[in-house]
């Protein structure tokens, strides 16, 4: 195919071709140079003509014909034109030739196409050409007709204006080719005359009626594709004809058609149709119908057509008029005639209406338009009221005037329903509006004598609950009133009831429901009805029908509801039905013929209840229920047997209630498990099932359709029950049966029986059961073979299917291969299409539920045979079933069908070019064959080139094949492609393709499309957006007006059609392309998608205005300024989480998506775009869609608020500097929440609401105190609103949505309190930001300050509620085994019938509610006033608080489906850590040794399911106030006089019990805290890969931070313990101290071990000062061990970090006894480590240890005087070493200085005896530190410094020791000369600064913070 690819057909590579692939040669070559043309192809023209005129010439197929035209025109347009009169000569030559040969449409083609490129250029020969292909019209076939209409249409499109010379012959041969045979030619010749419109203005004036009546005659006969193509002509002629698009020139007696003219002659056409006078005269003799359904439905599709051209503007102000034509349709007696006419022109009108008023208006024109609906019912109704209530008998209405009444009301009802459920809240106030009184008018309906009409009501208002759920309850109450009023009205009893039920069955789509109060009512209401029924026999049969129809209804509230009312419904049922078989017997013996009416009523109407039950409320069927059951359904069984003989004894006026009554057993029976009646006295084996099988199925009868289908059904069920002998002979009958029959009753009664036998079959292999033996297989076998050979192609379908069924319930290879055997040696003796067709699908069949075909040579077989027939062209229906089976095989064999892939190819692709257009069915089975073929392929097509060609030639095309099926079919096959070889699959091509279809009338095609866009918006979103932009600006505007807008792009396309589809799946799939594309563009394209989301929010904004040209009324204007037209409600919430989702998919790129002033500074260097930008646009969105009509607009903007909220609150204000963005948004915020606080507004908008405001308050954005009190003010007002309770106001909804709301309130207030608290705490707190911030200020933040105090002047009340709540919730928490534990009333918020719907509510606000009250009960300090407590005392109330707080957080800690809730641990864990900073909760943890260990097991167990480090610390910080809890008791009792003194765990024996001991479980969890952050520690873990060796653990801060709590708890245990316990549990405290601090040392913990250190040494501390170390019983063995632990940390003295190992050092010589530090050796080795360290160059290591040092030689004397005797000498010649080598930088100075402290330390440690002697060595020191005046000056800073410092302690010294200073002065001239130069440069110095302005250093900070461990 590559030698295909040039400018020149390549005819030498051509010729060595097979005739098959040279057309595919040739094919691709067109392809090819289709898309090379636009080059410059004059030198080669003439060559390439001549190439051209020879594949003309040489027969070519429809697709090549096709593309061989545009090539050919193309040539000419793009290079020399003055040629292409010789090749429109040479068509009109072949076509002179008058035969239909495929050069002959070849010719015709081009003709064609040449016309419409070169237009005028062939001004001179378009006569000529257009004579001779009408004259070939006369004698050409009908292909060849169709493609000179086709022709004609190019011919016209080209010429335009020039071709009106010819307009007249043109229009006669549209005629006759317009009501030709052939549907085809009818499409062909509408498209033609649609072209010819635009310019023959004669068409849609003069001759619009002649071109009328010929459309309608068209009408007859004709398919879909037909009626499409004419509808579309007559609409757009009509559209013409009443707005004219060009100017007419007037003649004499002519006038412009008015619109009732066109009216008119629509209504002529729907009454009488297109037949001429006579024929409708006879057929109106004759007494039938003479219209057509054909007709009408394209009179239909007309109007449909009509309207959509003029406009949603135009309709909007013709409403009225196009109402009145349709109710004259529905009501007119020609229309009405009979039952099935007058259903067929109801639909007619309701698809007129849905698909006007549902698509071209908005919502406030559809408000309007129902306003005018009811107008016309309320009419209408009064018109029947007054005749039926007209004392004068002759006045009164006849029934022709009810029955036209009862359509125009079934009609006009049905599309206000859906108006109004479109509409759904946003109609809210039109209902409400009393002046309209619209639910009053749809109610009067109820009363009308017609049951259709109340019927239509009652669906009416249920569409009103659907969309409206605040109306249902209302409803449901009026109803139920007007009901009980009426009771003795049949009309009122039917048509009440019939509400109820069409409203109680519209609560499951109400996500509030109903009050279940009002299920009590409806149940009354029932039994009421039954009860009475017999007093009256007037109205028996409808207050029966009504109490089973409410009772049938009832069940659909649910389990819930209905486990109530059950036991009532078991008596109903009860009474119904006889006591037992025998008395069904009796039963017939007595009655008549309306006795006999309403008992079957009864009974059919309690059956109905029962499927009621099974369907609706599955889990109250229990084995109880279904044994009280059992016995009713066995007389109704019984009954069902003896329906024959009753109908004949009381002829047909119980016929209907019969089939009514065996409708509802056998549905019944079908539900039912048949276990259940198996073996029980239910004899379903007589169940008259056959005789509804072999019944033909009278079409205008619904119930015996339904009958029939429920028959086919239980036949299923009950055969594979049935004995073998009982099978046999069943199947044997049904085979009887068919053979008996003829005609048209043995095709019906053989599909019945068909599909029976498929349900037993489908059934069997579901229970893989069997069949039985050969005794019933031969009869099925010979049932399923009879049917396979059938005539109609559905029963020939099912034999199929159902032999595929008995094979795999047989399971037998032998009986497979049979069948197969037998197929195979029938399609090679057969030669009718018939048997060839069903044995062909038969073979594909087979194998479909055995795992594929698995046999190679059975495949091979049935390929070949399927290929001969594929190709039988003399039956174009053998081919299209032998694709199809084809198609079937590919996907069975799988992989195994790849050695005939190639083969299966080159057949489909060599079909695809030789079949006809007009035979689409064979195109659509090729085009699932490639489809099948392209899957098996797989991924393997990225490397089979030729394959690879064969599959896009064949999906090119099928993408020209006009079908929408078969071009939808291409799309898929390009989808499969893009995903197994997307580089090979041209999206320039293929998007444009996919744009051009997006708006196709056509659903399947729709579907095709969208699926391919979501897959292709997975990964390339981007281009395929450019390609669909620039597909817009390329194409003409007469094409593009279903595209959009560019500005807009396909995404904006995508939003106009999710507007207008209704279809779930394709809405769904539109939904996810837009989110992948939004995905993948809407950070590169953010202004562009959130000026779309604005746009389509904005849609439902309609203004009036003027129109500026008269073209505006042609078309749909839009009526705002954006480019959309008002959109649904439906779709402005879909764009309001698209905003949503760009917040978010932000939220984890760029920081500067959510920073202003970094935003700004980068726009200023890049062209970059980020959503802080656009905030005041997302601000307005949310509030229009927080302030709409529609509920569900409302709660998407509030959530969208909450959004903004959470993620913009912290976002700086760069121009104000201390104030955040949103603050300027207050406004704005507060009035979008103020709506939902209304007191009509639904519950989980209110809700919604409270949510968003907490989010408001808490974010700290609100700056003013009198914004914060309106915003406060609005919780208020919703707290007011749930101390009222549920029990006071009127309940619109479920008891549930009380529920909702109250808690959302709850929640609400808690995050405020918690909030205030948390911000109180913090200002409250030293050194915290917030306290700097309003020191800086000087003023304390006023709203920070007032929010506290706003909510306590509340918090009575809110901690009341918080309580009950959570008492609430830990009820609802328990197990079902405790259930009975709950109160029989319920609790505080939700009633016992609620319980299940109230858990979700109670989940998601628990934990919130529990931290506000523990936060509560920490102000309180567990303190409660003693008037609170009447039954209690303060003491039992604060336990039961406590226990409940406790209860409820280790309930929820424990429990497994806490994995994601991280908020609700942490609210668990932050309410535990306030309540144990109360001492009494804290004493009553201490004292509760069990509770305290069950605490801590539940921490331990979360700490290592949980890897949140906030999570973790904050467990940690719990368990410290758990040992601090116990610490204190402990103390405490050590310090009573009833207990030792040595209290504590461990008691006398040190033994801590795992599981019993609270130091147990605390070393544990510290342990595993180590542990995971250091697996060094771990002598298992620290070899292993998991422990990493010696491996560098790099600990962040954080980690740190849970090393360091878990040490400092570690610290406190021993001293919990007794002295036994404290010795059981120090080894293991201090081997992980040390080996922390051994790790830290080391540096393998990273670079945070500074954050590290100063934890360990003060863990350290605590433990080396503990009490147990004191203790008489212990201290021995604390010594013991602690010198143990010195020495360990001498062993790791040559560390990384001297500094941390000498302080740990000096820390254990401080805080030791000295019978640990002073024994030998260790005494030794510690001296030696610090002489070791006084030894070290690094200035940092000498100045830390001159610092410990000062801290030892302040030490005990003990510990001390070592010290002082080995390092004194060391530090003194050091320091006399510092006079020959100065410091010279600022680590050396503080090392000098620092060892000056410790030697003045070591001579205030001496005796008052010694201290001279050592004062006399440290003044010399001192003065050889000073510099004379002349070295002063050039001396470096460090040198000075200590020269100053010096200086100093000479001065702060020599006054203290004055004698010894004198004496030394006097004995060292040179010193004193050294000592008074210094003090007199200084004060020279002192006074050079006094004169000098004072510099306040802004370097140097004032304070300097230090920590002293020691």
């Amino acid at each position: 195919m590559e030698q295909a690819h040039s400018l020149l057909l390549n005819e030498e590579a051509c010729s060595q071709l097979r005739e098959h692939q040279r057309a595919e040669f040739v094919f691709e070559w067109l392809r090819f140079l289709k898309k090379l043309l636009p080059a410059d192809v004059k030198k080669n023209q003439k060559r390439l003509v001549e190439q051209l005129t020879t594949v003309l010439t040489g027969s070519p197929g429809p697709p090549t014909r096709l593309l061989l035209a545009q090539c050919l025109a193309l040539v000419y347009r793009v290079g020399d034109s003055l040629t292409s009169s010789l090749t429109v000569d040479r068509c009109n030559d072949i076509i002179r030739s008058k035969d239909d040969s495929p050069s002959f449409l070849a010719a015709v083609a081009c003709l064609g196409v040449l016309y419409e490129q070169l237009g005028r250029l062939l001004i001179n020969s378009f006569k000529e050409s257009v004579a001779n292909l009408l004259k070939a019209t006369k004698s050409a076939e009908s292909q060849g007709r169709c493609e000179i209409m086709l022709c004609i249409e190019k011919i016209l499109k080209g010429l335009g204006v020039s071709a009106m010379s010819c307009h007249r012959d043109i229009y006669k041969a549209a005629r006759t080719c317009l009501t030709d045979r052939s549907m085809a030619v009818r499409c062909a010749a509408a498209k033609c005359l649609l072209e010819l419109q635009r310019e023959a203005v004669f068409l849609w004036s003069t001759e619009l009626e002649n071109v009328a009546t010929l459309c309608f005659r068209a009408f007859e006969g004709s398919n879909y594709d037909v009626r499409v193509g004419i509808s579309k002509l007559l609409g757009t002629l009509l559209a013409s004809a009443l707005e004219p698009r060009q100017a007419i020139a007037p003649r004499p007696g002519s006038k412009r058609n008015s619109l009732k003219e066109v009216m008119e002659l629509l209504s002529s056409g729907f009454l009488r149709g297109g037949a001429g006078f006579l024929r409708a005269s006879g057929d109106m003799l004759k007494g039938i119908s003479s219209v057509s359904r054909d007709v009408r439905v394209g009179i239909t599709q007309t109007c449909v057509v009509f309207v959509s051209i003029l406009g949603g503007a135009w309709l909007e102000t013709h409403f009225s008029c196009l109402l009145s034509l349709l109710m004259e349709w529905v009501s007119h007696a020609r229309a009405t005639q009979y039952p099935a006419d007058a259903v067929s022109c109801h639909c007619c009108a309701s698809f007129i209406l849905r698909a006007t008023l549902g698509t071209l208006l908005g919502e406030k024109a559809q408000i309007a338009a129902a306003k005018e609906i009811c107008q016309l019912i309320s009419k209408q109704k009064r018109v029947v009221d007054a005749a039926l209530h007209e004392g004068n008998m002759e006045a009164r209405v006849r029934p022709a005037d009810v029955a036209a009444s009862q359509h125009v009301l079934v009609c006009a009802l049905l599309e206000l329903g859906s108006l109004l459920q479109d509409l759904s809240s946003t109609a809210a106030p039109l209902l409400l509006d009393t002046s309209i009184g619209m639910l009053d008018t749809v109610i009067s309906v109820l009363l009308h004598p017609s049951a259709s009409a109340r019927l239509a009501a009652a669906w009416c208002l249920r569409c009103v609950a659907v969309g409206n759920p605040a109306q249902v309850a209302v409803l449901l109450d009026r109803c139920a009133e007007r009901l009980n009023a009426l009771k003795s009205c049949p009309e009122a009893v039917a048509g009440y009831s019939a509400a109820i039920a069409a409203l109680l069955g519209a609560v499951q789509l109400c996500p509030l429901g109903i009050s279940h109060s009002k299920g009590k009512v409806v149940m009354t209401l029932a039994e009421d009805l039954l009860r009475s029924a017999a007093q009256n026999s007037r109205i028996s049969v409808q207050r029966t029908q009504g109490g089973w129809l409410l009772l049938s209804a009832l069940f659909t509230l649910g389990p819930t509801v209905m486990e109530h009312h059950l036991p009532r419904l078991l008596l109903l049922w009860k009474c119904a039905f006889p006591l037992s078989v025998k008395d069904v017997e009796n039963e017939l013996r007595r009655g008549d013929s309306f006795t006999w009416q309403v008992t079957l009523e009864g009974r059919a109407g309690a059956l109905c209840a029962m499927k009621s039950l099974v369907v609706h409320c599955k889990d109250l069927l229990t084995d109880d229920v279904i044994s009280r059951l059992l016995p009713l359904l066995s007389c109704a069984v019984a009954l069902l047997n003896q329906l024959p003989s009753i109908i004949k004894s009381y002829g047909n006026q119980i016929k209907n209630a019969a089939t009514v009554f065996r409708l509802r057993v056998y549905e019944i029976l079908t539900m039912l498990e048949p276990k259940t009646y198996e073996g029980n006295r239910v004899n379903v084996q007589s169940v008259p099932l056959i005789d509804s099988l072999v019944t033909e199925v009278p079409t205008p009868l619904p119930p015996a359709s339904a009958l029939t289908a429920a028959a086919v059904q239980l036949f299923g069920v009950i055969f594979p029950h049935l004995g073998i002998q009982q099978k046999a002979q069943i199947l044997e009958q049904f085979c009887e049966f068919v053979r008996q029959l003829k005609g048209a009753r043995q095709q019906t009664v053989q599909i019945h029986v068909a599909a029976a036998f498929c349900c037993t079959l489908k059934c069997l292999a579901s229970s893989r059961r069997e069949l039985g033996s050969e005794e019933v297989q031969i009869p099925a076998l010979s049932l399923l073979l009879g049917a396979l050979e059938g005539s109609n192609p559905l029963l020939r379908c099912m034999a199929a299917e159902g032999l595929a069924r008995l094979v795999q319930v047989l399971n037998d290879p032998n009986f497979t291969v049979s069948i197969t055997l037998m197929s195979f040696d029938k399609l090679k003796t057969a030669r009718d299409a018939i048997t060839r067709t069903g044995h062909a699908l038969a073979l594909s069949a087979v194998y479909r539920y055995l795992s594929g075909i698995s046999s190679p040579q059975y495949l091979s077989a049935c390929v070949g045979v399927l290929f001969t027939l594929s190709q039988d062209s003399t039956s174009h229906e053998v081919q299209m079933w032998a694709l199809h089976a084809l198609s079937m095989v590919v996907d069975l064999a799988g992989p195994l069908y790849h050695s005939h892939l190639e083969a299966s190819f080159t057949l489909v692709l060599r079909l695809l070019l030789s079949t006809p257009h007009t035979h689409v069915e064979v195109q659509q089975s090729l085009g699932r064959c490639l489809n099948a073929l392209i899957t098996s392929m797989g991924p393997d097509l990225q490397g089979v080139c030729a394959v690879r060609t064969s599959c896009l030639v064949g999906c090119a095309v099928m993408q020209d094949i006009q079908d929408c099926l078969v071009q939808a079919q291409a799309i898929s096959c390009l989808q499969q492609l893009h995903m197994f070889a997307p580089r090979f699959v041209n999206l320039a091509s293929l998007v444009p393709s996919l744009c051009i279809n997006l708006c196709s009338s056509y659903l399947s095609l729709r579907r095709a499309v969208v699926a391919c866009l979501r897959q292709l918006a997975q990964r390339e979103a981007v281009e395929v957006s450019e390609h669909a932009v620039a597909l817009v600006k390329e194409l003409p505007c007469r094409d593009n007006t279903q595209l959009g807008e560019s500005e807009v792009g396909l995404e904006g396309a995508l939003f106009s059609l999710l507007d207008r589809e209704s279809d779930p799946r394709l809405c769904r799939d539109i939904q996810e392309t837009l989110v992948h594309m939004m995905s993948l563009a809407a950070e590169s394209s953010l202004a562009h998608w959130l000026k779309l989301c604005k746009d389509v929010l904005s849609a439902s904004q309609e203004e009036d205005g003027d129109r500026y040209d008269d073209s505006s009324a042609f078309h749909a204007k839009s009526e705002s300024s954006g480019p959309f037209n008002n959109l649904r409600w439906s779709t402005r919430v879909f764009s309001m989480e698209c905003v949503c989702r760009i917040i978010a998919q932000c939220e984890n790129r760029d920081l500067a998506h959510f920073n202003m002033a970094l935003a700004q500074e980068q726009r200023l260097h890049e062209s970059a775009d980020y959503v802080v930008l656009h905030l005041a646009d997302l601000i307005r969105m949310a509030f229009m869609a927080a302030t709409d009509h529609s509920d569900q607009l409302r709660l998407a903007g509030l959530q969208t608020l909450l959004v903004i909220i959470r993620k913009f609150s912290n976002v700086p204000e760069p121009e104000f500097p201390g104030h955040v963005i949103l603050e300027q948004y207050q406004a704005n915020v507060g009035a979008a929440l103020r709506p939902a606080f209304h007191v009509d507004a639904p519950p989980n908008v209110t809700a919604k609401a409270c949510q968003v405001c907490s989010a408001w308050i808490a974010s700290g954005v609100i700056s003013d105190l009198r914004d914060l009190r309106r915003v406060h003010q609005l919780l208020a007002s919703s707290l007011a609103k749930v101390q009222v309770g549920r029990d006071v106001t009127s309940q619109l909804y479920n008891e549930s949505t009380f529920t909702m709301e109250t808690l959302a309130v709850l929640k609400a207030w808690a995050e405020v309190y918690i909030t205030a608290v948390q911000g109180s705490r913090q200002r409250e707190s030293p050194g915290s930001h917030l306290q700097q911030q309003s020191d800086e200020a000087g003023t304390a933040d006023p709203a920070g300050a007032g929010l506290l105090k706003l909510v306590q002047t509340d918090l009575a009340t809110l901690s009341r509620l918080w309580l009950a709540a959570l008492q609430d919730h830990a009820l609802l928490t328990l197990p079902s085994q405790y259930s009975s534990q709950l109160p029989s009333t319920g609790g505080s918020f939700y009633t016992a019938e609620m319980v299940e719907q109230a858990r979700p509510h109670y989940y998601s606000a628990w934990a919130t509610i529990l931290h506000a009250t523990a936060l509560w009960l920490n102000s309180t300090g567990f303190i409660m006033s003693t008037s609170l407590s009447s039954v209690k005392s303060p003491e039992d109330v604060n336990t039961d608080r406590l226990h409940l707080i406790l209860g409820i957080s280790v309930e929820f800690l424990c429990s497994p489906h806490s994995g994601d809730q991280m908020e609700n641990i942490s609210s668990c864990l932050q309410a535990l850590q306030a309540l144990l900073e109360v001492p009494w909760p804290r004493s009553k943890v201490g004292n509760d040794q069990a509770l305290s260990v069950e605490l801590l097991s539940v921490l331990h167990r979360l700490i290592v399911t949980r890897e949140s480090p906030s999570i973790q610390l904050a467990v940690l910080e719990l368990v410290r106030q758990i040992v601090c809890a116990a610490q204190e008791h402990v103390n405490e009792k050590r310090h009573s006089k009833e207990t030792v003194p040595e209290f504590g765990e461990g008691r006398d024996t040190g033994g801590l019990v795992p599981g019993k001991s609270l130091v147990f479980g605390a070393l544990e969890l510290c342990l595993c805290t180590l542990v995971r952050k250091l697996p060094q520690l771990s002598p298992k873990l620290a070899g292993s890969p998991t422990g990493r060796g010696g491996q560098t653990c790099f600990l962040s801060n954080t980690d740190c931070r849970l090393v360091t709590s878990a040490l400092a708890i570690l610290s406190e245990l021993p001293s919990i313990c007794s002295p036994e316990g404290s010795v059981s549990v120090l080894p293991t405290v201090l081997y992980l101290l040390l080996g922390v601090l051994r790790e830290a040392v080391k540096g393998s913990v990273g670079a945070e071990s500074g954050q590290l250190v100063p934890g360990i040494l003060q863990a350290l501390r605590t433990v080396l000062t503990s009490p147990m170390s004191r203790a008489e019983k212990s201290r021995g063995a604390w010594t013991e061990l602690l010198r143990c632990a010195l020495h360990t940390l001498l062993e790791s003295w040559h560390s990384v970090d001297e500094v941390t190992t000498l302080t740990s050092l000096t820390i254990f010589l401080l805080y030791a006894s000295a019978e640990v530090t002073t024994v030998e050796p260790l005494q030794t080795r510690c001296i030696q480590a610090f002489r070791d360290s006084l030894e070290s160059k690094d200035p940092v290591v000498l100045s830390r240890s001159y610092q410990l040092l000062v801290s030892l030689f302040q030490g005990p004397a003990l510990v001390a005087r070592p010290f002082i005797l080995a390092l004194g000498g060391r530090l003194v010649s050091q320091l006399e070493e510092v006079e020959k080598s100065r410091p010279q930088g600022p680590a050396e100075l503080q090392a000098v200085q620092d060892a000056i402290r410790a030697l003045e330390a070591l001579v205030f440690a001496a005796d008052e005896t010694h201290r001279p002697q050592l004062v006399a060595v440290l003044l010399p020191i001192l003065i050889s530190l000073l510099l004379d005046e002349n070295a002063l000056a050039s001396a470096p800073a460090a040198s000075r410094s200590l020269h100053e410092s010096a200086l100093r302690d000479l001065m702060r010294i020599g006054p203290q020791h004055s004698a010894v200073f004198k004496a030394l002065m006097a004995s060292a001239p040179h010193m004193k000369a050294r000592l008074e130069a210094a003090v007199k440069g200084n004060q020279e110095s002192v006074n050079t600064k006094a004169q000098a302005p004072r510099v306040i250093s802004k370097n140097t900070p004032s304070i300097q913070l230090k920590i002293n461990f020691l």
